[in-house]
């Protein structure tokens, strides 16, 4: 017969401890614990294959040859419902009205542009028929068709937003296309017919001589980058006279002043005195503070319309996908436009997308070990995973590709180390005091910058949809 103590159902009197539980066992034990843990942590690898170059006095200066070349610019629109127009001063972004000062003329200019709107397969232009018109992209995608050295169509360029050509014939010379101009998508551009521009009378004077001085700049010696032309005698014989020459330098170079990332971190005194054992308080917050620091730090180098990598492409190294998804002739494309790419950085959903394109096409990238993570690679090339490069609401995202270091006149990482109470090279942890409250301050900071030696070093994949499957 069982015997039930009193205030014990059976089912419990059955389960009675014969020995001592682990929640008053807890109480005289310590419990092996670990350091606090982070989600917000990722690889980072723009921060670790990136390398750093130590300045002074915070300031960094790209030194480069002069350029000739005018800058190709994008231009911006504004739209009411289903019209768009362009917004007059954008349209100094085309080479031949970069720095055009009289702005009636350029509203005068943006008041005769005309929009037609064009359906997947249709021609803006045909090769072969006169040039007279210049036109805009506002929206959709447009491939330039020429014909290759053996007679063949090949696609010698895809434009998008922003992108314009023909902007020539406000030179007033005839000429002939030289490529077909097809839509990819539904595109909708602005077209200023030649006729237009000839009727604003007499204001076309002030026009003309810009356009001619602007010519006239192009015109100067120039490698097929724009630099001004060092001239060389080669494949002489005899005793000619040879040239006499030097390297001409740009007047207003580009400084680089370090960027700071920062944050105030409080502890109460009593936290420190007190629970310090076994995990140091304060090391632990000022370990997570700087983790979230580095991974601002890495957010602003991609980021930030200073100096962050996406805003500080050259736009003749930005491209666009061939239909939309990242291919590997995408790939290709954008590797091909610089020597010695080192990496690429995408986000890891644009990878995947990449993956399934080249899966369709029965292709398998291939894979490499990088700091004993095993990476996808394209053509040798790793291509590292990021969450830093954003993906827009309608599902684009982009591909970053670099050359890196300063032999190479490529990309590189600034900062400043050895300055006062350093934690990490050009991050410190300065004590502010202890208020009345007793609470301990600490400004943590972080100071960075990245620059770009030469324009070819950095090159963009724009525009990438990660979403068709």
């Amino acid at each position: 017969m069982t015997v039930i103590e009193p205030g014990l159902v059976p089912e419990e009197a059955e389960h009675q401890r014969q020995s001592l539980g682990t929640a008053a066992a807890r109480n005289l034990a310590s419990t092996t614990k670990s350091t606090p843990q982070m989600q917000g942590i990722s690889p980072r690898w723009l921060l670790r294959k990136l390398p750093w170059v130590a300045t002074q006095a915070g300031t960094y200066r790209v030194n480069r040859r002069l350029t000739y070349a005018v800058g190709d610019g994008r231009v911006s629109f504004i739209s009411t419902g289903a019209d768009i127009r362009v917004i007059p001063q954008e349209l100094r972004e085309l080479p031949l009205l970069r720095d055009f000062p009289d702005d009636d003329v350029l509203v005068a200019l943006a008041e005769r542009f005309q929009q037609r709107e064009y359906q997947p397969g249709e021609a803006l232009v045909e090769s072969g028929n006169r040039a007279d018109e210049v036109f805009l992209i506002a929206h959709g995608k447009v491939q330039k068709i020429g014909r290759g050295e053996y007679g063949a169509q090949t696609v010698l360029d895809t434009m998008a937003d922003g992108e314009h050509f023909g902007d020539e014939v406000l030179t007033g010379a005839e000429a002939e296309w030289e490529y077909t101009a097809r839509a990819v998508t539904p595109v909708i551009a602005l077209v200023l017919p030649w006729q237009s521009v000839q009727q604003l009378n007499g204001r076309t004077d002030a026009l003309r001589a810009h356009v001619d001085a602007v010519v006239r700049g192009a015109a100067k010696p120039q490698n097929k980058h724009g630099e001004a032309d060092i001239e060389i005698a080669s494949g002489h014989d005899g005793e000619p006279d040879l040239p006499a020459t030097f390297v001409d330098y740009e007047l207003a170079p580009r400084e680089y002043e370090l960027e700071v990332a920062q944050t105030v971190l409080r502890v109460h005194t009593r936290v420190s005195d007190l629970y310090n054992h076994p995990m140091n308080q304060t090391e632990q917050q000022l370990r997570l503070t700087i983790e979230a620091l580095r991974e601002r730090q890495e957010h602003e180098m991609i980021n930030n319309r200073r100096i962050g990598l996406l805003h500080n492409a050259d736009l003749k190294q930005r491209i666009h996908t061939r239909s939309g998804p990242p291919t590997p002739d995408d790939l290709d494309d954008l590797i091909s436009r610089r020597r010695k790419t080192r990496f690429m950085l995408a986000h890891p959903r644009t990878i995947a997308a990449f993956g399934r394109e080249a899966s369709k096409r029965g292709l398998y990238p291939g894979t490499t070990d990088v700091e004993g993570t095993r990476v996808t690679t394209w053509r040798g090339v790793p291509l590292l995973p990021t969450d830093k490069i954003p993906i827009s609401k309608h599902g684009t995202s982009s591909i970053i590709a670099m050359r890196v270091g300063e032999e190479d006149g490529g990309v590189v990482g600034l900062h400043q180390p050895g300055i006062p109470d350093e934690v990490q090279p050009s991050l410190n942890a300065r004590f502010m005091g202890i208020d009345e409250k007793a609470i301990a301050s600490y400004l943590v900071s972080a100071y960075y910058s990245v620059a770009v030696l030469v324009p070819d070093a950095l090159g963009v994949l724009e525009h990438v949809e990660i979403g068709r499957s």
